[in-house]
C-alpha cells in the first residue's frame, strides 16, 4: 500500500499561519510596558510549559490520525 503524502495545506501554510501569529503575539507584548518587568525565570518557565504543550497536542494529533487511518484499513479490508 503506498503512503500517502500530507496535504499541502497541513505541511506549509497551516505552520506558517502559526508561526505568523505567534510573532504577533510576541511583538504585542513585548510592547507592553510591564515587558521590562518579566524575570527570566517566569519566561522560561512559559517558554517550557509552550514546548510541552506543543508536543501534546502534536502526539494527540498523531494518534487520532493514525487511529483513523487504521480504522479505515479494518473496514476496507472486512468489505473485501
Amino acid at each position: 500500500m503506498a503512503d500517502r503524502k500530507p496535504p499541502l495545506l497541513a505541511v506549509l501554510i497551516l505552520p506558517l499561519i502559526l508561526v505568523i501569529v505567534g510573532l504577533a503575539e510576541l511583538n504585542r507584548v513585548m510592547q507592553n510596558p510591564n515587558f521590562a518587568v518579566y524575570r527570566t525565570v517566569d519566561i522560561i518557565q512559559l517558554l517550557g510549559c509552550g514546548v510541552c504543550f506543543d508536543v501534546a497536542m502534536v502526539l494527540i494529533y498523531h494518534r487520532g490520525s493514525r487511529g483513523a487511518n487504521l480504522r479505515n484499513t479494518l473496514v476496507r479490508g472486512s468489505n473485501s
